[in-house]
Parts: structure tokens; C-alpha cells; sequence
């Protein structure tokens, strides 16, 4: 079985509240990183049917910060597969009121599906339809190879 990057995507849009909010008066970045996880998630979910856990966050990049009042738009969209884990790409927009937005986060998150003894199982293959599809498997195929390489290096 084979799904496309679209058949998974998932959207979360967050209007940020005191909440939210760090003593230098911008978004917390652990609340930021909780709702990664979410899309993550559901991404994940989405692409293999499985539920599913949170195995690595290989990169988490703070880029701008985000203010009280501001819209945030996290946006989730899967990457990579291999046979039991999945790769997915998570960036975050402020979206201003004339509807432009400013990327403020990059996460790559990897996801492994597990079964209903919470024992890793088969995902479905990615089926690439564009270009920058393509493009973002073969980055990612070089992140894996790094992953791979560090746990090696780590044992």
C-alpha cells in the first residue's frame, strides 16, 4: 500500500494567550514544541493507521518569535518512510492579519508506528507526486544516514 504527502497532512492554528507566553513576553518554546508533537502526530497517524510514538526530534529551529495575539499556523507534512518510521517536516508560521505569514520554527520529527502490543510495525510506502516531494526525500535520506551514523557512533 502506498499514500501520497497529501493523503496526511494535518494544519493546527493556535491564537497565542498569556498562556503561552515566556517572562520575555514571546511564545514558550516547550509550549511550541508541544503542539509539534501534536501535528506530528496526527501526520503520522494519518500516513501509516497505526497510533504511533515519538522516537526522535531531530531538528528543532527557532527562527523569529511569536508575540502575545498572534496567529500561529503549524503545518505538518510527511517527509520520509522506512519500514517502520516515518519522517515528518513541521513548520510554523505567524500569519499576520493582511494574511501574510513569517516562518518562526523547522522540526523534523520522526514517528514510529507501533502495534496493539506497542511493538514497531509496517508503514505504508510514500508515493512522491512533485518535485520539491522528491526533493524533500532526498534530504531527509541524508538526515536518516546522519541519524544512522550517530547511533553507531553513540553505542
Amino acid at each position: 500500500m502506498t499514500k501520497t504527502v497529501k493523503d496526511s497532512c494535518a494544519e493546527q492554528v493556535q491564537i497565542l494567550t498569556q498562556a503561552n507566553i515566556n517572562g520575555y513576553n514571546r511564545l514558550f518554546g516547550g509550549q511550541l514544541m508541544e503542539w509539534i508533537d501534536v501535528v506530528a502526530a496526527v501526520v503520522a497517524r494519518r500516513h501509516s493507521g497505526r497510533n504511533v510514538t515519538t522516537a526522535v526530534v531531530d531538528t528543532l529551529t527557532f527562527q523569529a518569535p511569536a508575540y502575545p495575539n498572534d496567529t500561529l499556523l503549524i503545518c505538518g507534512k510527511m517527509t520520509y518512510v522506512g519500514r517502520t518510521s516515518m519522517e515528518v517536516c513541521v513548520k510554523t508560521y505567524v500569519e499576520h492579519l493582511d494574511s501574510s505569514r513569517t516562518l518562526i520554527n523547522t522540526a523534523y520529527v520522526i514517528m514510529v508506528a507501533i502495534d496493539e502490543n506497542e511493538h514497531p510495525t509496517e508503514v505504508p510506502r510514500l508515493l512522491l507526486e512533485t518535485d520539491e516531494e522528491r526533493a524533500e526525500w532526498e534530504a531527509a535520506e541524508k538526515r536518516a544516514a546522519l541519524r544512522k551514523q550517530r547511533r553507531k557512533e553513540n553505542f
